[in-house]
């Protein structure tokens, strides 16, 4: 296949899902990881697509107008870190003292993990970045779950082994939110989401207000099964009616700091 060949596939590929590594387009069509990152590099200059850490993400936007494709956990961390951060401490009251809660992998949820850090709480998590930085920085109770690392939505996650671990409260973040419920687009995430939502009492998204702007394909939980949605202020009037008509509780952190 020609360089241009291959890289209109590479294209054509990200119609379909949001992200692909360097690992999965070598193994897709056969040739050298220095290969695909050279095709990478042209298909980022041509602007066809954009090249980050690990692979090459799909331009924000799809065909149906107004609606963003669902970023990988390495890009997705570095986005509304401001509003991700007011979004944990208004969660982290949420937490009382000798609580067991499950954390799930997640750019929003690392950060209430770090806020959870020296709490007297019980804390599980598939999380490896969270677990990582429990480790060395906690004092925490912790609980990691067992089974394989994935390392692109950055969990560990077992398909044979349920979690050990029961909960007051579930603690989850989103790639996207609307009135169908949570959304993902890695399969994996999804089932670890339902596996979780199995242990716990409650369920707690914490989300950015970008999310209810952005698509992707699976459905992994129904807005029924939430409890409460911690977002920021950027909630539309119109999201904010649909999500508590749904009987989703709706908790502001504010760019003030005050909390609604």
């Amino acid at each position: 296949m020609s360089d241009s060949g291959r890289q209109r596939q590479i294209v054509e590929i990200l119609r379909d899902r949001p992200f692909a590594s360097v690992r999965e387009l070598q193994q897709r069509l056969g040739v050298s990881a220095a290969t695909i990152r050279r095709d990478i590099d042209k298909i980022d200059g041509a602007g066809e697509a954009r090249k980050v850490y690990g692979g090459i993400s799909a331009l924000d936007g799809v065909a149906q107008a107004g609606i963003a494709y669902a970023r990988p956990y390495d890009e997705n961390r570095d986005l509304a870190v401001e509003a991700k951060r007011r979004i944990a401490a208004l969660a982290a009251t949420m937490v009382r003292d000798g609580e067991a809660i499950i954390v799930h992998g997640g750019s929003t949820c690392f950060h209430l993990g770090v806020r959870l850090a020296d709490r007297n709480i019980r804390l599980f998590t598939n999380s490896m970045p969270l677990a990582a930085y429990l480790s060395d920085h906690g004092h925490c109770s912790l609980t990691i779950a067992g089974g394989d690392l994935h390392r692109e939505p950055g969990i560990i996650h077992s398909l044979a082994q349920a979690a050990p671990f029961y909960a007051s409260k579930l603690f989850l973040g989103a790639q996207g939110l609307s009135q169908e419920g949570v959304l993902e687009s890695h399969p994996l995430l999804v089932r670890s989401i339902v596996d979780l939502s199995l242990c716990a009492d409650q369920i707690v998204v914490l989300a950015d207000s970008r999310k209810l702007s952005i698509h992707a394909r699976n459905v992994a939980l129904p807005l029924s099964r939430i409890g409460t949605l911690v977002t920021d202020d950027g909630l539309s009037d119109t999201d904010a009616r649909m999500l508590e008509d749904a009987g989703v509780a709706v908790r502001i952190a504010t760019s003030s700091g005050a909390i609604r």
